[in-house]
């Protein structure tokens, strides 16, 4: 039985309404962006801490027990009360109160991080007292921080194959094939493409490519995810590898990297995502639509 009622009963709650009203576990893999073996393992979770069976599963299809019905009943009431609590003390005295917490890409090019501080300043002019939450990481773990809704929302390249966000294209980023000085190609007046074919190439692990786009070679001995590390691979001398234009700027600059075939770009749309069953607060809202402004004018 539920003794004090805590956080993970929450979301175990939430999770539970959410497979009640997508009409089963499979059908609510893409609303929740978990799998069926961890949607079923949360669940009996929640049966254990309640002590008795919600629902029954196999070939009669998804049914709940009488007491799954009454619990929920009394989830969606208890969800709807907690939701009305927090927007009336979000909104009181017309004041914007509360957190929002934004996940941003590492290695943003200057003109995106003055947008994103113009949505703040823009936010700032506003009646509020709200915190500000920026929290830089890899694409990968961003994802993982909107399906967990411990991200408000998040402005990064995505795969976009998350049926449990919402997308909002923002802007797109040039990314183009260098190599170091000291590699074998880096004094090469002409590249040929077989030459580029034969280079060891940085694997990016997230990126989910078209075909063709962007180049790849017939080798890969090193893998990174963040631009840093990829970074770091090129200025070895021993590997070939895309990096934002902007990126890569400064250390073409000083001899360090050389860009190997322009015609071998491709642009990586950046999006702002949110976790579509999460509720948005009058915070939430404010702030977005002052981001959205920034990146429109």
């Amino acid at each position: 039985m539920l003794g004090q009622l805590q956080d993970p009963d929450l979301h175990l709650l939430r999770l539970f309404v959410t497979v009640v009203e997508a009409g089963g576990f499979s059908a609510a893999q893409g609303v929740l962006g978990l799998s069926q073996p961890t949607i079923s393992q949360r669940m009996a979770q929640l049966e254990t801490r309640l002590g008795y069976r919600l629902c029954n599963r196999g070939k009669g299809g998804f049914r709940l027990t009488e007491k799954g019905q009454l619990l929920l009943d009394a989830a969606r009431e208890l969800l709807l009360n907690i939701e009305h609590f927090r927007q009336q003390a979000n909104g009181v005295g017309g004041r914007l109160l509360g957190t929002v917490r934004l996940g941003l890409a590492e290695g943003q090019d200057t003109s995106v991080s003055l947008r994103i501080a113009n949505a703040i300043s823009r936010f700032r002019e506003r009646d509020e007292s709200v915190q500000l939450q920026l929290i830089s990481a890899p694409p990968a773990e961003l994802e993982r921080l909107l399906l967990e809704q411990r991200l408000d929302y998040a402005i990064s390249y995505f795969s976009g194959n998350q049926a449990a966000f919402d997308y909002q294209p923002l802007f797109e980023e040039r990314q183009r094939l260098y190599c170091g000085k000291g590699h074998a190609l880096f004094a090469v007046p002409h590249v040929e493409h077989g030459q580029l074919l034969e280079a060891d190439q940085v694997r990016h692990p997230y990126r989910f490519l078209k075909s063709g786009e962007p180049f790849q070679s017939h080798r890969s001995m090193a893998v990174a995810e963040q631009t840093e590390s990829v970074l770091a691979f090129i200025l070895s001398g021993r590997h070939i590898g895309y990096l934002p234009c902007h990126y890569a700027a400064p250390w073409e600059a000083q001899g360090l990297l050389r860009a190997l075939d322009p015609a071998l770009d491709f642009l990586v749309p950046f999006t702002l995502a949110w976790h579509r069953v999460q509720a948005c607060g009058e915070a939430q809202g404010a702030f977005v639509e002052d981001l959205q402004g920034a990146f429109v004018s």
